[in-house]
């Protein structure tokens, strides 16, 4: 299987992994709507897959499913095993995923606690043999060359409790990762202070000089398309990974500029709601189809009202209803 980071065009933008947020009906909406240019699913434990029972296999397994229109799309794994990311990188290549990701930022407590996410910043021997197990996993069911690295990328932070890319940074590209999304704050700031990029801008110049050929991407307040061009002007970095600001814009990756009316965001809730029922319906996945509630049922007259009367009910046919009679301005 061809690496498709080394194809891809520059500079690319990509959905980031977001927990019960970029489950399947989400990106097949997004995809419709504006695709971009890489995926990512939802993290995902490789323990899991190892050891789960039939039942959390099922949802585990779920939470990988995708459709072909998606692809690239890139399977994002944690852990702190070293064995267990090398079988679930060589579970993700016989899947049919373009790419894995390994998660080394979430700042999660119960992530962290087991090592793994944010945690592998302070352990770099074992975030290095983790990279080296995802590429082996990979290689053992796809055709690997010394000329071709596997397509095995990194998701991090700039530190753990302080900037620390000047030790860590190098630690990760020595292992020639294909890419490398750099979350521009540290694991102790969370998400509660701007994210900085100028230390976006310091990791592209320590790609520069330890692993030139790693794609480098930035992360972190992206408001937009425009704000995303911009950033990579300022940093020289090879894209940017977008989160949050995909929340009821399911046209962000489509560069559109002007605001969705009330009746186009109603009308891509009810799209969204629909695909969820295609394709999560046999999930108990609806109370976090609620995320998505106040980010589309937002910016009129009566929309705090109507959202009240969703975050109420519980099934898709209700909400449907409640939608229907909805009065939006013109």
């Amino acid at each position: 299987m061809e690496n498709f980071w080394q194809t891809l065009k520059r500079p690319f933008f990509a959905l980031a992994p977001m927990e019960d947020v970029t489950d399947a009906a989400f990106r097949a909406l997004i995809a419709r709507h504006g695709k971009p240019d890489v995926f990512f699913t939802e993290f995902t434990s490789a323990d899991g897959l190892m050891f789960a029972d039939d039942a959390g296999q099922k949802k585990l397994r779920r939470k990988l499913a995708f459709s072909p229109v998606e692809k690239p799309i890139v399977a994002q794994i944690f852990s702190a095993h070293p064995g267990r990311m090398e079988a679930a990188a060589r579970l993700a290549a016989d899947m049919g995923f373009d790419g894995i990701d390994i998660n080394m930022g979430c700042p999660v407590d119960a992530v962290v606690r087991n090592g793994s996410g944010a945690a592998l910043i302070k352990t770099p021997s074992l975030a290095r043999e983790l990279i080296r197990a995802a590429q082996r996993g990979w290689c053992a069911s796809q055709t690997c060359t010394n000329e071709q690295h596997p397509p095995v990328s990194v998701k991090t932070r700039i530190g753990f409790n302080h900037d620390e890319l000047e030790t860590w940074l190098p630690e990760i590209l020595a292992e020639h990762p294909a890419a490398v999304t750099i979350h521009a704050r540290t694991r102790k700031e969370m998400s509660k202070v701007p994210a900085r990029w100028e230390h976006v801008a310091r990791a592209v110049k320590i790609r520069n000089e330890f692993a030139p050929n790693t794609l480098l991407a930035g992360n972190g307040d992206v408001r937009d398309l425009r704000d995303a061009h911009a950033k990579i002007n300022e940093t020289g970095c090879d894209g940017v990974m977008i989160g949050r600001a995909i929340y009821g814009n399911p046209w962000l990756f489509s560069g559109r500029l002007d605001a969705p009316t009330p009746k186009e965001k109603v009308d891509a809730l009810l799209e969204h709601l629909a695909l969820f029922e295609e394709l999560l319906s046999d999930t108990n996945g609806f109370p976090g189809m609620k995320k998505h509630f106040k980010a589309y049922i937002s910016g009129w007259d009566g929309a705090k009202e109507l959202r009240i009367r969703l975050m109420d009910i519980d099934t898709v046919e209700d909400a449907r209803a409640i939608l229907a009679s909805a009065i939006l301005p013109a």
